[in-house]
């Protein structure tokens, strides 16, 4: 295993990671202002459950679809490039919307092509954004700047943009949806005045998108300690995402918890991102990025294991802000170690790979814990979820020992 020390390599805030870190926190306090309102306007556009539903798969799907498409697009274009232009169309869409929503003509329909063509476009910004950040930090730094970046947005879409949509939308529906807009213009702003990248390598005469793509899933196969983590971010968001489908049956009716107490408690997570993102790199540095994502996981296993043993909102509360602790730490040092392990040539294609294979997990998850909620109590699949995430750790601190062992 190799341990960077990335106390050695600072980040600064000129040349660009200042700006790229402002467009991001933008870009998420945006989003969550939208993602607030647009459940509103759906249940305020049709009553039926199955359309409902509908919107919210047209979201999801793009990343099934297009997902390892992104990643070999943003190895083949000017990522500060793809980036801007994305972000001014995605505004110029959200506008569109907003003044068709301030003007009475919103339809359902339209609402679900947004939602699928926001997600589309995101598959190749979110590949090409980190893709671009080890070309703007030093390497050894990567650790402390993801932490930066991934504490900010954090703290915009937890603290900032919820409360700021809940203001805005007493205001009017189309609102939250124009400041959005706003948000992604300003973005395309600051990372189209980025330093310019390096140019990538020459693609080889002949070369195809699929064959390309292939070579991005070779390599993050190839790689013992990657493709332990992207197995590990698989099992992880399989239980989270199961975990988020049956948290208010939790909160509620397993931890007696009342609905003013339901929202304090469910705050504790966010807030726990937020210490994680401050704490991450120090903990890297101790114990090496690797073996800090398994003491991560071993810390979720035992709030896991508190959520579905001990029946007390205060006991759930702190499991979950731990939980939100070792979440961030995890995420952290998963994506500093896609940086720094993999070549800046093929680092859209891997990381939209790992990226892909991680998402599956969450709808999966909320099927598989919904049903076992079902037929159980709803306090059981938090327990099956420690399990799943002890096998978890299990598989990235193999996956650490083989690298270590050669």
């Amino acid at each position: 295993m190799v341990i960077v020390d990335d106390a050695a390599e600072a980040v600064r805030w000129r040349g660009g990671y200042g700006r790229l870190w402002t467009a991001a926190v933008l870009s998420r306090f945006g989003d969550s202002v939208r993602n607030v309102a647009l459940p509103l306007v759906a249940v305020g556009l049709t009553s039926s459950p199955f359309v409902l539903s509908m919107v919210s798969a047209a979201g999801f799907l793009p990343w099934l679809v297009f997902g390892l498409l992104g990643g070999a697009l943003a190895d083949r274009v000017d990522r500060r490039r793809a980036m801007w232009m994305v972000d001014v169309v995605r505004g110029a869409l959200v506008a569109a919307f907003a003044i068709a929503l301030a003007l009475g003509h919103a339809h359902i329909a339209v609402l679900a092509i947004l939602a699928f063509a926001l997600t589309t476009m995101q598959t190749l910004f979110d590949n090409a954004a980190t893709a671009i950040l080890p070309g703007i930090v030093p390497r050894g730094a990567l650790p402390s700047a993801n932490a930066r970046l991934m504490t900010g947005q954090a703290l915009a879409g937890s603290f900032l943009g919820a409360p700021a949509a809940g203001l805005l939308v007493t205001a009017g529906l189309a609102l939250p949806f124009a400041v959005d807009a706003a948000t992604y213009l300003v973005a395309a702003a600051l990372i189209a005045s980025l330093p310019r990248s390096a140019p990538l390598p020459p693609r080889p005469p002949g070369s195809t998108l699929r064959a390309e793509i292939g070579t991005g899933l070779r390599r993050l196969w190839a790689d013992r300690l990657l493709r332990g983590i992207c197995l590990a971010n698989l099992l992880g968001n399989l239980v989270i995402g199961g975990l988020q489908a049956i948290m208010v049956l939790i909160i509620t009716r397993w931890a007696g918890a009342s609905d003013i107490v339901f929202g304090l408690v469910l705050a504790t997570y966010g807030a726990g991102g937020v210490l994680g993102g401050l704490v991450a790199t120090r903990i890297g540095r101790w114990a090496g990025a690797a073996r800090a994502m398994v003491l991560a996981l071993v810390a979720q296993v035992g709030c896991l294991l508190v959520i579905g043993s001990v029946p007390h909102p205060a006991a759930t509360a702190a499991a979950l802000a731990v939980f939100g602790v070792a979440g961030m730490v995890v995420n952290v040092h998963m994506v500093s170690l896609t940086q720094q392990r993999i070549p800046v040539e093929l680092l859209g294609r891997v990381s939209s790979a790992s990226r892909t294979v991680g998402i599956v997990g969450a709808p999966a998850g909320a099927l598989l814990f919904g049903a076992l909620a079902e037929v159980t109590e709803v306090n059981v699949p938090a327990l099956v979820g420690a399990a799943v995430m002890a096998a978890s750790a299990l598989v990235v601190l193999r996956a650490d020992r083989a690298m270590a062992g050669g």
